[in-house]
């Protein structure tokens, strides 16, 4: 009876056990194929990845571009706006572009060369704001009585247009290329003072605290705590103070004259010739692109991981 029980369900079993292992042995040989179709069908060839990349990336700036070609298009059909149509700019663009440093007096020069003496207010004037401007950042962050004296200073100053400065460099100054770099100079300055000032106040206090735990110098928490905390925000002032820097130099340069981006723009318009004047416009909008994407890239540099995301 027990051997009836126990011994007859093995039995049962022991049949089946062949046919088990013989049910898998076609599955191997099935399923990898079944598997791999689906892999196969799914990967994309890299010439759908370009076009597809294409689309994304470089369409839509074209599609803008063709955008603001047919309103200049349209706005210049008309008869009496007496803007020079896309072809016409740009067959005078060929011309300008030919020989863009040419001198045939000291207010008669290409177009390189004006935008080169532009350049070259806006670096001077831009690197004395930094001296001045960064360093005041960190002692206005750094310390409270500074930023409660400076404080009402600069905000009552920042506001003022950078143009309303002019007359004093002319007063100041007796000439008008100090007079236009001392304009770049007061309107840079605001930007780095103030995110200088900022990343300084934003430092956690934990760190502050370890410097006092440790004794540290002024030098010391300068240089391994405040700097490196406070380098994202101040490549963020730099950048704002160049493209402040850079939009005000036109303006600055109509009013006092000489060699520069800002009079050949006048210049052309006493001329009557407004296609210059839209090249003119081009080159400025290249020009600030070109200074914004290295200072972004500068930025992306010097910025820590976690800043970046």
């Amino acid at each position: 009876m027990v051997s009836a029980v126990f011994h007859t369900p093995l039995e049962a079993v022991a049949p089946a056990a062949p046919v088990a292992a013989a049910v898998p042995h076609p599955k191997p040989s099935v399923a990898p194929a079944v598997a791999a179709e689906p892999a196969r069908a799914a990967t994309p060839s890299p010439w759908r990845e370009r076009i597809a990349g294409f689309f994304r990336g470089a369409l839509p700036p074209l599609l803008g571009l063709g955008f603001l070609v047919l309103v200049w298009s349209l706005v210049a059909g008309s008869s009496d706006s007496g803007i020079p149509t896309p072809l016409a700019t740009w067959a005078q663009a060929v011309g300008v572009f030919s020989d863009p440093f040419y001198q045939a007096g000291p207010n008669d020069q290409g177009v390189g060369w004006n935008v080169l003496m532009s350049l070259q207010r806006v670096g001077v004037g831009f690197g004395l704001a930094a001296l001045v401007g960064i360093p005041a950042g960190f002692a206005i962050g750094r310390f409270e009585f500074l930023s409660r004296m400076f404080n009402p200073l600069i905000s009552l100053l920042r506001p003022v247009s950078p143009l309303a400065w002019l007359p004093i460099g002319l007063l100041v100054f007796k000439g008008a290329n100090p007079a236009a770099i001392w304009t770049i100079f007061i309107c840079s300055i605001w930007p780095m003072i103030i995110n200088t000032a900022v990343g300084v106040q934003r430092v956690p206090q934990d760190y502050m605290n370890v410097a006092r735990v440790l004794n540290l110098s002024e030098w010391k928490i300068f240089t391994k705590i405040l700097f490196p905390a406070v380098l994202p925000y101040l490549l963020t002032g730099v950048r704002l103070a160049v493209g402040t820097a850079w939009l005000v130099i036109v303006a600055a340069e109509m009013l006092t004259g000489g060699v520069g981006i800002g009079f050949w723009i006048w210049d052309e318009w006493n001329n009557l010739n407004v296609a210059s004047i839209i090249i003119a416009i081009f080159v400025i909008g290249v020009v600030g692109l070109v200074l914004e994407f290295g200072l972004i890239k500068l930025a992306t540099l010097f910025t820590f991981e976690e800043v970046k995301s």
